[in-house]
């Protein structure tokens, strides 16, 4: 077996807030919302060029599902574009985030966590230091 490539993450939650990571990863990620098969549970699949990277799956009754706790998941990684757009957006949502520089891979870096406490992590090449 080998692997190819990256498929998808999957993220469950009550449908509350479920909602709000939608609203969340599409308004400010960006990601698109589209086409879901008909499965047993609610939720929805996120796009990011006309693939699904993000799924959204809602809880099952009796579930509990914990947020905003320390785990060895640490950050989901996108690579973007508009770096100066992308920071005014945050900025303007009131979305606490750090940036920093990776000089070797000429990379600038943003990052944030979602409604449910997971680390949101933006990358935006940089042409030139």
């Amino acid at each position: 077996m080998a692997v190819s490539g990256f498929n998808h993450y999957n993220i469950r939650a009550p449908r509350a807030l479920l909602e709000q990571l939608r609203d969340f990863y599409c308004d400010v990620v960006g990601l698109e919302l589209g086409e879901r098969p008909a499965l047993r549970s609610f939720g929805y699949w996120l796009y990011a060029s006309g693939k699904d990277v993000l799924h959204l799956s809602e809880a099952k009754d009796g579930e509990v599902r914990l947020t905003d706790v320390q785990t060895t998941f640490d950050h989901v990684a996108f690579t973007c574009t508009d770096y100066a757009a992308t920071e005014t957006l945050l900025a303007k949502r009131g979305i606490e985030f750090t940036s920093r520089v990776i000089e070797a891979t000429h990379v600038r870096q943003i990052f944030f966590r979602d409604p449910a406490g997971n680390g949101v992590e933006f990358n935006f090449a940089i042409d030139t230091f």
